[in-house]
């Protein structure tokens, strides 16, 4: 199985009440239902204000390397993402458990 997880960091100035940032985070809420393949999926805001934290997290399993790149093609998941491109970076990991 791999562990998918995802950290975004809002770009300066973009706030998460802002309505993009809200459909896009209502996006990723909706995604992991979408996806044939997916076998966890969880995603929130950082209830944090610690300067180096992140600001929203997706923590996701899939059945293996196949399952994962059958899940970052799909176009769910590359209409999920688009969004996020215009307002935040983000930094990924993906690992076996």
């Amino acid at each position: 199985m791999i562990r998918h997880l995802v950290l975004f960091k809002l770009n300066e100035g973009v706030r998460r009440d802002e309505p993009r940032v809200v459909a896009g985070a209502r996006g990723f809420a909706e995604l992991g239902a979408k996806v044939p393949g997916v076998v966890s999926w969880e995603c929130g805001w950082n209830v944090t204000d610690r300067p180096i934290a992140y600001d929203f997290a997706i923590n996701s399993s899939v059945e293996d390397t196949d399952a994962l790149k059958r899940y970052l093609e799909h176009p769910a998941h590359q209409a999920a993402v688009a969004p996020w491109t215009d307002f935040a970076t983000w930094v990924i990991a993906d690992y076996e458990i």
